[in-house]
């Protein structure tokens, strides 16, 4: 099957695994990128039921996966698992290497803030801290710049500084992945908001200004559940490197976090993923206050 509403940036593949009556056994979901600098890339979701493994559903179905990236021309396909699980023991043994680790980390809201002397390997729980350190943070703004915040789309007056502001994370370490580059416009930047929309959650994004011009230095992006409950997601973060050094990824987050915790009362927290490569952003993370909870491995089958 074909997904019925694809992107502007991709589109899906889709194969379903039944018994002989009918009874769903599993699902192989395939994301192909098509915009420019990442439309050599496919993206592998795959599901069996945990009562019909070791069966050879799952196999059967990464082989029609792997066909249709084949017959689309793809360089190689990705696939994420959690470290230990049958999905990771299921990808090494069949020709997937694996090419980074991403940490994921969160942040308990009820009595959350920054502390600065938080350890950097600290052990895989939750973290309560004083609320006023947050505040701390906001109210030492590095020289130069200044904080801006907005829900949902970008405004119009910023669309272009905000896209072009993009590329900070063009640098972000991937290690052995694949992945291309996201090539960002003006139209792209509203389709992700309204995307975001469209799934009743809330895009709050916070940019760091420059204010000798203006633009946009960096950015940090978090999203909400539309009931204002359960955990928020972080999604990108970046500083342009011609405005690293100033501390302005932990001002931006710590601005976010502010926020969140002033905005939404019922929020239980705030999570992020991080590649294991990525020291400065694990670092940043650390230094307000998330714990790591668990890990994953994306796995790549070159093709």
């Amino acid at each position: 099957m074909a997904d019925p509403q694809p992107s502007a940036s991709s589109r899906r593949l889709v194969w379903l695994a039944s018994d002989g009556d009918g009874v769903p056994l599993g699902s192989a979901f395939l994301r192909l990128f098509e915009r420019e600098g990442q439309d050599h890339l496919a993206e592998l979701e795959l599901n069996v039921h945990p009562a019909e493994r070791r069966r050879g559903v799952g196999s059967e179905l990464l082989a029609r996966a792997v066909a249709g990236a084949e017959e689309e021309r793809r360089r190689c396909v990705l696939a994420q698992a959690g470290a230990g699980t049958p999905g990771d023991r299921f990808l090494a043994a069949r020709r997937f290497r694996k090419v980074l680790t991403l940490t994921y980390a969160r942040l308990a809201l009820a009595h959350a803030a920054v502390d600065r002397a938080a350890p950097t390997d600290a052990a895989m729980d939750t973290v309560t801290v004083d609320a006023a350190a947050v505040d701390t943070v906001t109210d030492g703004p590095p020289a130069g710049y200044r904080l801006r915040s907005w829900d949902g789309t970008v405004p119009d007056e910023l669309a272009d500084t905000f896209t072009a502001s993009r590329r900070a994370m063009d640098d972000m370490p991937m290690d052995d992945t694949d992945y291309g580059v996201v090539v960002w416009d003006v139209e792209r930047v509203r389709a992700a908001a309204k995307a975001i929309a469209d799934r009743g959650e809330s895009l709050h994004t916070v940019v760091a200004v420059d204010e000798s011009d203006g633009s946009i230095a960096g950015f940090t992006e978090l999203v909400v559940p539309g009931d204002g409950k359960g955990d928020g997601q972080h999604y990108g973060t970046g500083v342009l490197p011609e405005h690293r050094g100033h501390g302005l990824a932990r001002w931006m987050k710590a601005e976010a976090i502010r926020q969140a915790r002033e905005r939404y009362p019922d929020l239980g927290g705030l999570l992020a993923d991080t590649a294991d490569g990525n020291t400065h952003m694990r670092a940043v993370n650390d230094s307000l206050g998330y714990r790591p909870t668990h890990r994953t491995f994306q796995y790549q089958l070159d093709l």
